[in-house]
């Protein structure tokens, strides 16, 4: 075991220009000096597998509200016997985090309680979900009912008439904590299922661990592949409206015109207008789909650009013009599926093991859908409705002389908009100019110039000592932090042409690699590529028929990636650390899914 340990973040400096980075995060998420020796001793790793770029102080709270609440089930409501919550810190603009373990002592203690508490969802999935779904709703049509308008020259007489006693700055803020609150509550609802979801599974693969020695990682996960989730949805939509659009005769409207212009040459027709109505339909809620993550106010989604799925359409429409199958191979998946359970579950030795086989891993295919579903339900629909309303408020601002653009309200964090709302609603009460115009500018070009610094350098995959085995069970599944990925970071040595990463996904393949650095980018995929990027996200689904592979940086065998590579029958080799630095852009080389390999050919 090698005895070397990653750069402490004391000694981590900031990029020139990014002096002063600190004060745009809370204090509750930085390293401080009087806490050297506590922080030292924990190991911090990067995850740049949920927020791969520098964080604008506003939208630093995704990071806090999600971890928080991550860590309020492990810790405080499920007691998951093995696992509490996570840490978590901003350093230089970028995430970190360390497990928090369980004191070994008190892991039994913890069995019983979570059998009763986790036991109670466990046999009530159903019910609780249906339940959940509606209050997910419910949250999304509150932040949907919240406007932001511009003070008023002289309040409404109807309120004079109606002793209201109040005046438009109190509804104004009180809208504002209300987005803040609603998001808070959403993250909550976040997790109240996915540690369950992960547990479940972690149950059914440890089980699988014991009673077939020896079987693959990949094994165990195709046993529970193939099960039909939410998150698919937008995906299979737009291959629906593809198929119409053959159907209907229009692929030489669509493919030869940006959107704008095809609907309305579309809307000259009874085909065309069939085809429009298919579209609105699948609008709502469906494309409230980003092509990041959810997690940053700039993360584009299809409902605001619906040049994106659009454009998917087009690639679609002429593939299958082509005479190719553009949906997932869903029989394929299913039939493997039951081919390797069947197969593991004969092989044991009596009724009694099969029926415990059985019960495992029908209720890790119950709470499976989870783990993905939930991502469309928050960080997709959620979060494209939040981020909505809080540019409009952002708009609010602008038109008010507080900024030039939309985007410069992020560079704030959430508590110093409450600030400049009162800055607003005082000046207006006063019948003078608000503070905010002459004030901000100049501020929000020294936060630029810092948030940019920061950008301009790469995160350090990891902090301090690492720990001598990895054994925390959701750092493994989901972000591929192993022992030997960890010392794999690690080792000065070259490894040459050869990298090694998670077995995310089957199959072997040789082709050109594309390495991608943003969601922007992924219209340079040439059909028959491998994709190379440090992190995929769930909505690039509609590029995977192009595609030979994916290869990524970070990432274990329930990451999204993984998932979504297993349900298209894509080899993948998720985690390897550093694929898309080490491979360039044209590069020739071979992924083998199954072994978690890739060479560089040439």
């Amino acid at each position: 075991m090698s005895n070397k340990a990653f750069i402490s973040p004391y000694d981590h400096q900031a990029p020139e220009g990014a002096e002063g980075w600190k004060e745009l995060y809370p204090y509750y998420m930085t390293f401080h000096d009087n806490l050297k020796e506590n922080e030292e001793s924990k190991f911090f790793f990067c995850d740049s597998q949920h927020w791969p770029n520098v964080f604008k102080p506003f939208d630093a709270m995704t990071v806090e509200f999600a971890v928080k609440c991550l860590g309020q089930y492990n810790t405080r409501q499920w007691l998951i016997p093995p696992a509490n919550g996570i840490d978590f810190k901003i350093h230089n603009g970028y995430c970190y985090m360390s497990p928090v373990g369980v004191d070994p002592e008190k892991i039994a203690d913890r069995v019983p309680q979570f059998m009763e508490r986790a036991g109670h969802y466990f046999q009530n999935w159903d019910s609780l979900i249906e339940n959940w779904h509606k209050k997910v709703k419910d949250v999304i049509d509150e932040m949907e009912a919240v406007t932001f308008e511009p003070l008023p020259e002289v309040i409404d007489m109807e309120w004079v008439k109606n002793g209201i006693g109040l005046d438009p700055t109190y509804h104004m803020i009180q809208n504002y904590d209300k987005m803040i609150d609603l998001c808070y509550k959403v993250w909550m609802y976040h997790f109240e299922f996915l540690n369950l979801g992960y547990a479940a599974y972690l149950d059914f693969f440890g089980y699988c661990k014991e009673a077939f020695p020896g079987i693959p990682d990949l094994s165990v996960a195709k046993m529970v592949q193939g099960v039909e989730v939410d998150l698919f949805r937008p995906d299979e939509e737009l291959q629906k409206l593809s198929r119409l659009a053959v159907k209907l005769n229009l692929q030489d409207v669509i493919q030869n015109n940006e959107i704008e212009k095809a609907l309305r040459v579309m809307g000259g027709s009874a085909e065309g207008k069939e085809w429009i109505a298919a579209w609105e339909e699948a609008k709502y809620p469906w494309f409230n789909f980003t092509i990041g993550n959810g997690f940053y106010s700039t993360d584009k989604y299809w409902i605001d650009h619906l040049e994106i799925p659009f454009g998917y359409i087009q690639s679609y429409v002429e593939r299958i013009l082509k005479g190719e199958t553009i949906e997932r191979p869903t029989e394929k998946i299913a039939a493997e599926r039951e081919r390797i359970t069947g197969e593991y579950r004969d092989s044991l030795p009596d009724e009694d093991a099969q029926n415990a086989f059985d019960q495992k891993l029908g209720l890790a295919r119950v709470v499976f859908p989870y783990v993905e579903n939930h991502n469309f339900y928050i960080e997709h629909w959620s979060m494209c409705v939040f981020w909505r309303k809080m540019r409009e408020l952002s708009a609010l601002f602008v038109g008010q002389g507080f900024f030039e653009e939309v985007d410069d309200m992020f560079y704030f964090r959430r508590e110093e908009i409450q600030q400049l709302l009162f800055d607003y609603g005082r000046g207006w009460a006063m019948g003078v100019s608000a503070i905010g115009p002459d004030y901000l500018p100049t501020e929000i070009a020294r936060r630029k110039k810092i948030i940019d610094a920061l950008a301009s350098a790469q995160p350090e995959p990891a902090f301090n000592n690492p720990p001598e085995v990895v054994t925390e069970p959701f750092t493994i599944m989901l972000w591929g932090i192993t022992t030997e990925s960890v010392q794999g970071w690690l080792s000065s040595e070259d490894t040459g042409n050869n990298l090694k990463g998670m077995a995310a996904s089957p199959g072997k393949v040789e082709g050109r690699a594309r390495v991608i650095s943003s969601s922007d980018d992924l219209g340079q995929l040439v059909e028959g590529e491998i994709l190379v990027t440090r992190v995929t996200a769930p909505s690039w689904a509609p590029v995977f028929g192009k595609i030979k592979a994916t290869v990524t940086d970070i990432g274990g065998m329930m990451s999204h990636a993984a998932i979504v590579c297993r349900e298209y029958d894509l080899p993948a080799v998720t985690g390897t650390g550093n694929a898309s630095t080490k491979i360039k852009t044209g590069d020739m080389i071979k992924v083998d899914g199954g072994a978690g390999t890739v060479e560089i050919l040439a």
